[in-house]
């Protein structure tokens, strides 16, 4: 059980790091970057699976995208026009060169053209993800991996904490957030799990919350997201503002 002091620290922390000032240095500030949800989601979605690693590199390569998406209308447009077959290029026209990290030019448009089907079939990311997760039992963040077999960008397994998803799904369920977008009403906040990352074990750590050593998995995210709703029973990822912010605070550069 986590003690009322601890409780209560944690309910301060989440309340002081969620609010409008979190989107200025945050990948959640590609949420807002389109009105139209259609776009948003699908936009949201490919900035997720690039945050990961120094925010100071892959942001800039989160907004390149977004810019070359912009030119031919935004996301949607962009994705179902198959324009990114022809503007999203390398500068030396090499799509196998590398574009972020050890993701290519053509790993990228792998994921956009399965963005592209998905938009075909369904109309929008989360119309599909909906059907998706209806005729599937599975947690909602494997039903999302799954259908992006091909894409070496998405995480993929089931012992890894897929932290990059479950952000992902963060933004677009929990409701009433400065932060979030709660775009998909159809998934309850409460069957969300923490998008673990360094800060957020690291943190975790410190304040007891997890034992040390403890592993970027599934099992430790889905233990610390039962710790958070002990506070939070309906929305656990509240906890998620808590700990990555104080995480960040402690190393503004990452």
């Amino acid at each position: 059980m986590i003690t009322s002091t601890l409780q209560q620290k944690l309910i301060y922390l989440a309340e002081k790091y969620e609010n409008s000032d979190f989107l200025t240095a945050d990948p959640s500030q590609f949420i807002r970057w389109y009105s139209d949800s259609r776009d948003a989601e699908a936009a949201a979605f490919i900035a997720a699976m690039l945050s990961f690693g120094n925010r100071t590199q892959f942001i800039p390569k989160v907004k390149s995208v977004f810019e070359t998406a912009d030119k031919s209308g935004g996301m949607a447009e962009w994705l179902l026009s198959g324009g990114f077959e022809n503007s999203f290029v390398s500068p030396d026209g090499n799509d196998g060169r590398k574009f972020y990290r050890f993701y290519s030019y053509s790993d990228m448009k792998v994921l956009f053209r399965r963005l592209r089907r998905i938009l075909e079939d369904s109309g929008s990311l989360g119309a599909f993800a909906e059907q998706e997760f209806r005729r599937n039992s599975e947690h909602l963040s494997f039903v999302i991996s799954s259908v992006f077999p091909e894409c070496r960008i998405v995480p993929k397994g089931r012992t890894s904490a897929n932290k990059r998803v479950n952000m992902f799904l963060r933004w677009m369920v929990r409701r009433n957030s400065p932060v979030d977008a709660g775009f998909w009403k159809w998934y309850s906040p409460a069957d969300l799990i923490i998008p673990l990352d360094t800060h957020v074990i690291q943190e975790s750590v410190r304040l007891g919350l997890l034992d040390a050593g403890s592993p970027a998995s599934f099992r430790t995210a889905l233990f610390l997201t039962e710790k958070m709703k002990e506070i939070w029973p309906e929305d656990p990822c509240k906890g998620d503002f808590a700990l990555f912010g104080l995480g960040v605070d402690k190393n503004p550069s990452e």
